[in-house]
Order: C-alpha cells, then sequence, then structure tokens
C-alpha cells in the first residue's frame, strides 16, 4: 500500500475532486450533501489509499458509489421512518377520545414515563424507539449494538419494565 505523499495527495485532490463532486451531486441531487460526500472519499483515500495510486480514478469512482448509495438508503430509511411516523400521528389525530378517556390515558402515560426513568439509560432508549417505529437495524445503530443483540435487548428492558408496572400497582 502506497500512502500519498502530502504533495501528491494534495495534486490528486486538486485533479479529481471536481469530477467526484459532480458525480456524486449526479447521484444524490443535494449540493451540500456532494460537498460532505466528496470529502468523506478524499478522506477515504487519505486513510485507506489504494494499492497502486496510478489507478486512482478507478479507486474514486467506486468508493464515491458506494458512498452515494449509502448515503441513498440511510435517506430512504429516514423517510420511511417519517412516514411511518405520520400516518401514526395522522390515525391518533383522526380519533378523538372523550375527556375521560384523555385523563386516563395521560395518567397512564405519566406512570409508565415515571417506571421508564427508573429503568437503566439504555434500555429506555431501546423501548422509546421500539414503540417510535424504529426497527431493529435502526435501534442497534443508533445504541451502537450489533443488530442480534437488538430483540434480547428488547425483551429483557420489557420484562423490567412489566415487572416495576406489577410492583407498583
Amino acid at each position: 500500500m502506497n500512502t500519498p505523499e502530502p504533495e501528491q495527495f494534495k495534486q490528486i485532490f486538486y485533479d479529481h475532486y471536481p469530477s467526484v463532486k459532480r458525480k456524486l451531486h449526479a447521484m444524490v441531487r443535494d449540493e451540500a450533501a456532494a460537498d460532505d460526500l466528496a470529502q468523506e472519499v478524499f478522506l477515504r483515500l487519505y486513510r485507506n489509499p489504494p494499492d497502486q495510486l496510478e489507478a486512482v480514478g478507478g479507486w474514486l469512482h467506486r468508493v464515491l458509489t458506494r458512498i452515494a448509495y449509502d448515503y441513498m438508503d440511510k435517506k430512504a430509511r429516514e423517510r420511511r421512518l417519517q412516514n411511518k411516523q405520520e400516518q401514526y400521528y395522522d390515525l391518533n389525530a383522526t380519533i378523538a377520545p372523550d375527556g375521560e378517556e384523555t385523563i386516563i390515558r395521560q395518567q397512564e402515560q405519566a406512570e409508565i414515563h415515571e417506571l421508564l426513568g427508573q429503568l437503566p439509560e439504555r434500555d429506555r432508549q431501546a423501548l422509546l424507539m421500539k414503540y417510535s417505529g424504529y426497527s431493529y437495524s435502526e435501534i442497534a445503530e443508533q445504541l451502537q449494538l450489533r443488530p442480534p443483540i437488538v430483540g434480547t435487548l428488547l425483551h429483557r428492558a420489557t420484562n423490567k419494565l412489566r415487572k416495576k408496572m406489577l410492583n407498583s400497582t
């Protein structure tokens, strides 16, 4: 692996940055995001250069393509989550509870929030994210866990909350 010298890296940057940014902009259709993603491409070049710097153009194209696809996947996940949340709030807004139901629901929510406050931080975050519509992979990403652990974490956190609810009544 040939680590580029600072002058060599600077020259590669000046030669390839405009085309990298142009390609990214064409893919993601967002000028600011293209700037950020182009910086990420060159950070990866600096940290992990290809074995042959003569083939840096092809290497940059592969990396920018991967980065752009990852960015678009992330944006699509965010849109799906936002749509889920909007549908949930739209559904709840159409059902107008009467005064008694509202008071009971508020009391139950206050009790649950109090009990959630007694749980460890990670358990509380996992439960709140799960019931806010996050997927297991999104919870794993946010809590910096491996995805297979999320199910176990949620199960245990739910059991802890359930025990606290039974003890409080």
